[in-house]
């Protein structure tokens, strides 16, 4: 067996590209029938669906699900999401937590840091 893609539920998924693509900085391979928006990050697959997050939660710690983004410049990856609007919600051991418009929640991390 081998990963092949993480598949969310989002309200619009051509919306949801936006934030996506101009925020966090996926790369979209693919758009089908316009509604199916298939994104990658380094050497992993998105696809964005259309329909309810049914497991939308208040909160990182709440969220039965969470993605987790690397980054080797946490301070700076940081401040980069905030500019481009990004909300941080606090954080989860230590490293900043935030969700996207559906809900889907989000941690940066340094895998590198202490």
């Amino acid at each position: 067996m081998r990963f092949g893609h993480v598949e969310l539920r989002v309200a619009d998924p051509r919306q949801a590209r936006k934030f996506y693509e101009d925020v966090l900085g996926f790369e979209v391979v693919a758009e089908q029938a316009e509604v199916f928006i298939w994104l990658k990050l380094g050497e992993v697959e998105l696809l964005l669906r259309p329909g309810e997050n049914v497991a939308r939660s208040p909160s990182f710690d709440a969220s039965p699900s969470n993605i987790v983004l690397y980054t080797e410049d946490l301070p700076g990856a940081q401040k980069r999401l905030e500019e481009r609007g990004v909300r941080f919600a606090g954080e989860d051991q230590g490293c900043p937590v935030f969700a996207d418009p559906d809900g889907n929640w989000f941690q940066l991390v340094d895998p590198e840091g202490e």
